[in-house]
């Protein structure tokens, strides 16, 4: 077995169970976060030419109706735009609450060490004192590391939404 997948396999031991549950919502927050990334370097661009060329086909551009679809159609690739930002900072938001599940659960154990054994033997209590810290700090890693990528992906969709919007004048 290569040494780094014995060590993840301490560090979980380590850690306890919830740390698997804290890999898989990073494990989903990241899919996310690239298929969003993916979505503004690719699709975004076709999607918003065909958008112009269907507002620069319109004959007239200054009605009140010309006006109602330059909205829709600005609003049609906005909802494109942001979908799952909102499942993005959901999953950040819960990050932290499993870490604190994994503070909960390691406290749980050093206190069953203590009624098992009467006494605060340091050395008995030790697994459970990791079991509380290592799932907190994996859940805040995996939070601020959705924080970040969250604030790039909401100023390149607010840009994007932006320039759609300029593109589309209505001048004639």
């Amino acid at each position: 077995m290569p040494f780094f997948l014995a060590d993840i396999g301490k560090l979980i031991d380590a850690g306890g169970p919830v740390l698997l549950l804290i890999a898989g919502l990073l494990l989903v927050m990241w899919a996310l976060v690239f298929e969003r990334l993916w979505y503004f370097h690719s699709t975004l661009k076709r999607e918003a030419a065909e958008v112009l060329a269907r507002w620069e086909s319109r004959p007239e551009r200054r009605s009140v109706r010309a006006h109602q679809v330059r909205e829709a159609l600005i609003s049609s690739v906005g909802l494109n735009i942001n979908r799952n930002l909102s499942m993005i900072r959901a999953l950040i938001a819960i990050a932290p609450l499993l870490g604190l599940l994994g503070t909960v659960t390691g406290m749980i154990g050093v206190f069953d060490v203590l009624s098992l054994s009467g006494s605060g033997d340091a050395r008995s209590m030790a697994a459970g004192v990791s079991r509380a810290t290592i799932p907190t700090m994996a859940g805040m890693v995996a939070a601020l590391s959705g924080v970040f990528a969250n604030t790039y992906l909401r100023r390149v969709a607010d840009r994007e939404q932006q320039m759609l919007a300029d593109h589309l004048t209505m001048d004639h």
